[in-house]
């Protein structure tokens, strides 16, 4: 199937901006909020929509004991900013010799707020900034050198088992670590009230996950109206990475920009366009 999105942004961008349409943040609260200041600094305003909630696990012995045993692992792979954070709030120092493995820009920026903790420490992460996933953080990977050792995957309690299913078939010893609870958020009366205004407004959508964008779909087709479905689908949506643009197209979006990897990424999209 041929690729209808863009890797910049398209001719309409500049009359989204133009007219004041708002741009709306999709992220679990926490990063939503550090990406509204972002788009501030940069004198443009977001509009907060989470798509995702995320919580603490309820019992949170295995994760705050893993830090005293990061010498038994030739590497640790997180899946997520979050996975670093939920991570690192229990981390005192990180051994040198452990490699940091991350998917995309996001997980680089997530670790400079822990510059401190992983002086001299090698972080692993996709070349590629149109393309941050397992698969692409495959490719940096020396499986040959990992072979026989083990590696860890810190994520939520749930998610893609392509990485540890790829390292086992290489010879790698692999344990997985959930660090938080990922989940929808509730779609009460005020929530539906907030989609329906945005969607009126044509906004411009930052979407920067999978899950969060069938969140999205779920909810408009709740209403049952075709005309919600159609208008919502034709919204603006920036998105980070290549699978979540084909996620888009695949429940019908028809006008999306691949920004590439990274919060310098997406504003510059959104920038380029007033």
């Amino acid at each position: 199937m041929p690729k209808k999105y863009s890797h910049c942004a398209v001719a309409r961008m500049p009359e989204l901006m133009a007219t004041g349409r708002p741009v709306v943040i999709t992220r679990p609260l926490k990063q939503g909020v550090l990406f509204q200041q972002r788009l501030s600094q940069a004198g443009l305003s977001g509009v907060l929509f989470p798509l995702l909630d995320i919580a603490e696990l309820p019992d949170t012995t295995a994760l705050r004991a893993s830090p005293a045993r990061l010498d038994d692992y030739a590497m640790v792979a997180f899946v997520s900013p979050n996975a670093i954070d939920h991570y690192f709030e229990h981390l005192q120092s990180w051994p040198q010799q452990v490699d940091i493995a991350v998917m995309g820009a996001g997980g680089v920026a997530a670790l400079q707020a822990y510059a401190d903790k992983l002086r001299g420490v090698r972080i692993i992460s996709p070349t590629n900034p149109l393309k941050t996933d397992s698969e692409t953080l495959l490719e940096e990977l020396d499986l040959r050198r990992l072979a026989g050792k083990r590696v860890l995957i810190v994520r939520g309690q749930s998610g893609r088992e392509f990485l540890a299913d790829a390292l086992r078939s290489h010879g790698v010893q692999v344990d997985q670590l959930p660090a938080y609870l990922r989940s929808e958020p509730a779609f009460d009366a005020q929530r539906q009230q907030q989609l329906h205004e945005l969607i009126r407004q044509q906004a411009v959508w930052v979407i920067t996950s999978s899950e969060a964008l069938r969140t999205l779909d779920r909810w408009i087709r709740q209403s049952g109206e075709d005309i919600i479905v159609a208008n919502m689908q034709g919204q603006h949506l920036l998105v980070p990475h290549r699978r979540i643009a084909e996620t888009a197209q695949q429940l019908g979006f028809h006008s999306i920009t691949l920004t590439g990897s990274g919060d310098e990424q997406l504003l510059v999209a959104l920038q380029s366009q007033i």
